[in-house]
């Protein structure tokens, strides 16, 4: 699904990501962890084509993400952001199909895949018709979900979805996105500094640090086949909601 090799960049000169390759199988939920300042969202916003990297190349399905044909490519990949990035002047429903009525979708068709998605998201019936500011942060999240959904992409990339809600919305959320996951089967990239989360949903975990892939696989091989003293440190750190994932 996605495939970058010699991908390095840099901001005011300092060096975010070194010369990394990447592959991401389609089908499969891929988590990102490590600390902050790791290189996680930059890599986020490599895949979605947002930024371009300074040396190497970024392909969705065999197709470099460059020129005039990202714009198009975009619109085969959902995103979401932490805190929802919902238009504040735009109710939730007119958020989630701001694109397909740009895109000229025809109205049945819009108000079909809406109720789809409604239901898929557990978003109550009468919030679809109000503001961001009316709703609460887990309804603004599953609006956004409802959204990067909208088009049916074949690929959803989510940057610290559920990192600004409170712990009990978080935990419902957590289940919910696993349950979407499951039943959509899409290419999910995600974004997380939570170990707990990313066991809790990943089929595989790439640990960062300083730009450069430390270790890949599921949890177990993390646990207990760690590949350098980091990973047993950034585990460590977070053992105990790590416990309460994996029991």
């Amino acid at each position: 699904m996605f495939s970058l090799s010699g991908v390095s960049k840099s901001y005011d000169g300092q060096t975010v990501l070194p010369a990394l390759d990447l592959t991401i199988d389609e089908g499969k939920v891929v988590v990102l962890v490590g600390p902050s300042g790791c290189g996680k969202s930059t890599l986020l916003r490599l895949l979605l084509g947002l930024i371009e990297p300074d040396s190497g190349t970024v392909e969705f399905r065999g197709q470099p993400m460059t020129g005039n044909i990202v714009p198009e490519l975009r619109h085969q990949i959902g995103y979401v952001i932490q805190n929802g990035g919902l238009f504040p002047h735009l109710t939730a429903r007119e958020n989630v199909t701001l694109l397909a009525s740009h895109l000229k979708w025809k109205p049945e068709q819009i108000e079909s895949r809406v109720d789809e998605l409604r239901e898929l998201s557990h978003l109550p019936a009468d919030a679809l018709d109000r503001y961001p500011t009316q709703l609460s942060g887990g309804q603004q999240q599953r609006v956004a979900l409802m959204r990067a959904l909208m088009l049916d992409p074949t690929a959803l990339l989510l940057d610290e979805p559920l990192g600004a809600l409170d712990p009990l919305i978080r935990a419902e959320l957590q289940k919910d996105l696993r349950d979407i996951f499951r039943s959509l089967g899409k290419t999910v990239v995600l974004v997380t500094h939570d170990i707990g989360e990313a066991a809790y949903l990943a089929d595989e975990i790439i640990l960062l640090r300083r730009g450069v892939i430390i270790q890949r696989g599921t949890i177990s091989d993390l646990l207990h086949r760690p590949a350098d003293p980091f990973v047993v440190e950034f585990i460590s750190a977070q053992r105990n909601p790590l416990e309460e994932v994996t029991g």
